[in-house]
């Protein structure tokens, strides 16, 4: 799992059902009902003093969870919330027809160690996948882990795995209602019994085996003073623990006193000689790489890669011989070898140069490197021998997405998924002697792909600039601008868009929905130039992308403003907040979900200050000047008319702290002059996203799409 895709999820909406009733429009309202219903928010005196300018913060209470002012506000916003959905008549149907399409079995990756796979499975509607693992592909599944058993709401989910070099045991940890907080623990894989290792207060933490697989590294925190949700994270530590030891023996292995943003990721070689750390900043692409020679006890920590300069990802090693992704001089990636006995840059080879398209991961296995990229914003794979020379593509059914290729250089074969808009997640196992692909699990979801269809289009920015964007729904469909249409978008911390399976995503469609993509800079479709041309003082183009997309969209006659929704979660909630304080008149509802709202005060809670890597600082005064022109919750403006906005969090989510979204439904319910709603749905034992039980996504899911067949007046 990559740094990145720790500190952010990509909430990728879940979607509908099918029925035949026709609804009301919010504008049918009245709207002095629906200001009278918000519940009292008491307006404070709060004003900050940033760079001379005075902010006030009238809400400033609501950062407060556990206050009980706070609490009878977030119940009686529920109250009103499900009040308003219950009394949707489709939300019944929307829920029924989307239980019934999500049953059904899903896979997980396999991956080996020593003679055992492992792999998830879901038989359907489980609120968490199962772990089994086999010694064969043809033997009987052996249940390892079954996290439901765990809770009995399925709240409490697996957020990180890792069996030992001779899988014979499985370090794995837990975390409870969404937090980030990891617990770890260790099983033994014949008995499914857990050992006595009990390590607390990890986060963003993976866990690397020793070579003699009596203990692994870690990275945690120390012990949180106050509040453990709302505390900053700073200082992590890497720790290596010796199985059967207290974690109060556990050995430290490298820190930073006097860098607390610093952290780790360690990662001991296939040969057991080294350990690679890996240490970021927040979620800055660019990395240093250090390591240390696990042969030699007393040895030093050797700065290897030391500059800050370039993002570099640790492939593999022959002996001294490092390999490396990096994208230092080649924003779209290139393969590089870096001698140890000769580290300096001038002796560095280029093993696999800079292409077109833009390398998201390489792997080593069967002593060839497998290259994942991204073309025009879907994958492309293909296979190198250890020199650079190019062997083969790995060939797709299609435009879509593709996972995995894990594994280890004396390995044979290795495993992936792939995914698109209309492809349910179909698990593959590829023969890197022979070259050929054979299907490992392939679910059976009811419904016809053939009924849809999936084009990708490009259009013009503000500034000119070229952006992808895929467009899926079904045949047939009438250019006549009255399709319901939903626009989601991310467009941050170089994570990629790339087209996956969501049911959700079909039952829409079922209902003639258009479902919509774009691919906005401030990703990494297209390497880290995109990724810096939609960050810091840049942001400003992401906005202009995704209003850009709603407007070719309304050109083009896929829909129109009264028909068009727009989604995003965590930095797309900041989208969708930004959007629609900038150009309420352009949208017909909104949905942010777990977005960063008040872009002043981000960097305060939990893991918040990591994002300054990306947004800036309002500490900075040219930052503040950047973040105050867009930031959602200081750029709603009293007396406007903003469209039906349903903003959804979890009491839970220490990623971003609650209190964003609070404070923006209570002020945007304050300035709203127009009749639509102005709703928040606060989930109660749930977090950021990951690790949400499958129940509670399909009833957040239902009544998102609910309130949308409500608020566009889909006649369904």
């Amino acid at each position: 799992m990559s740094r990145y895709s720790v500190f952010l999820c990509v909430l990728l909406i879940t979607l509908l059902s099918t029925s035949n009733f026709v609804f009301l429009t919010y504008a049918q309202e009245s709207q002095q009902t629906m200001k009278s219903k918000y519940p009292a928010a008491r307006k404070s005196e709060q004003v900050d003093d940033y760079h001379g300018v005075k902010v006030a913060d009238p809400y400033r209470w609501l950062e407060d969870l556990d206050s009980g002012e706070t609490r009878n506000w977030v119940e009686a916003e529920n109250k009103l919330t499900f009040d308003y959905l219950e009394g949707i008549p489709a939300r019944t149907k929307i829920k029924e027809r989307l239980t019934k399409l999500w049953d059904y079995e899903k896979f997980g990756v396999p991956f080996k160690e020593g003679q055992r796979y492992f792999y998830t499975r879901n038989s359907g509607l489980q609120n968490q996948s199962v772990l089994y693992t086999v010694t064969s592909l043809s033997a009987e599944p052996k249940l390892l882990l079954d996290p439901n058993t765990l809770s009995s709401d399925g709240t409490v989910a697996v957020s990180g795995m890792s069996a030992s070099h001779d899988g014979k045991l499985l370090a794995y940890s837990l975390s409870a209602s969404g937090s980030d907080w990891q617990e770890w623990k260790v099983r033994d894989v014949e008995t499914s019994q857990d050992l006595s290792d009990d390590l607390k207060w990890a986060k963003f933490s993976d866990a690397s085996w020793s070579k003699d697989n009596k203990g692994f590294y870690y990275e945690r925190y120390d012990e949180p003073k106050s509040d453990s949700l709302k505390e900053t994270n700073y200082f992590q530590k890497l720790y290596y623990h010796k199985l059967g030891t207290p974690q109060a023996d556990d050995v430290l292995v490298y820190e930073r006193p006097d860098q607390k943003d610093w952290m780790f990721s360690s990662y001991v070689t296939e040969d057991g000689r080294y350990l690679i750390i890996t240490i970021s900043q927040g979620t800055d692409v660019k990395n240093r790489v250090y390591y240390k020679d696990l042969n030699s006890p007393n040895s030093e920590v050797v700065k290897m890669l030391d500059g800050f300069d370039a993002s570099y990802s640790f492939v593999g090693n022959d002996g001294g011989r490092f390999w490396f992704r990096t994208d230092l001089e080649a924003p779209r990636g290139k393969l590089i070898e870096i001698d140890t006995a000769t580290p300096a840059r001038n002796n560095w080879k280029v093993l696999v140069p800079e292409t077109r398209d833009t390398i998201q991961s390489v792997t080593l296995v069967n002593h060839q490197f497998i290259l994942n990229y991204l073309h025009d914003a879907y994958t492309q794979v293909k296979v190198f021998d250890q020199s650079g020379k190019f062997l083969r593509d790995i060939q797709f059914p299609g435009i879509g997405s593709a996972d995995g290729f894990s594994g280890h250089a004396d390995d044979k074969e290795t495993f992936y998924s792939f995914t698109g808009f209309t492809t349910p997640t179909t698990i593959y196992r590829y023969d890197l002697v022979s070259g050929n692909t054979e299907i490992f699990r392939q679910p059976k979801v009811d419904f016809n792909p053939r009924d849809f269809e999936t084009k990708q289009v490009f259009y013009s920015s503000k500034d000119g600039t070229k952006v992808p964007m895929f467009i899926t729904y079904k045949k047939g469909l009438k250019l006549d601008g009255n399709n319901p249409t939903y626009l989601y978008g991310y467009g941050g911390f170089s994570v990629s868009l790339t087209p996956g399976f969501s049911v959700g995503l079909v039952v829409w469609m079922e209902m003639g929905g258009v479902f919509a993509q774009p691919n906005l800079r401030g990703g990494a479709e297209y390497g880290e130039e995109w990724h810096q041309a939609g960050y810091k003082l840049k942001k400003q183009n992401v906005f202009d992308d995704f209003i850009y997309a709603a407007q070719w969209l309304i050109a083009n006659k896929y829909t129109s403003t009264p028909k068009l929704a727009i989604g995003g979660g965590s930095n797309g909630g900041l989208l969708v907040g930004a959007v629609l304080t900038q150009r309420p008149d352009l949208f017909g509802a909104a949905l942010p979900a777990v977005g960063v709202m008040d872009m002043l005060r981000f960097q305060e809670f939990t893991i918040g200050w990591a994002w300054v890597s990306d947004y800036g600082s309002s500490k900075n005064a040219e930052d503040f000047k950047n973040l105050y022109a867009y930031s959602p919750l200081h750029n709603i403006k009293p007396g406007a008319s903003y469209p039906p906005t349903l903003i959804t969090t979890a009491d839970h989510d220490d990623r971003v702290w609650p209190g964003h979204s609070f404070k923006f439904a209570a002020t945007l319910q304050a300035a709203q002059a127009g009749s639509a709603p102005i709703l928040i749905r606060i989930e109660t034992k749930a977090g950021h996203g990951a690790g949400k039980p499958t129940s509670k996504v399909i009833e957040e899911s239902a009544d998102r799409w609910g309130f949308l067949v409500k608020t566009l007046n889909m006649k369904l």
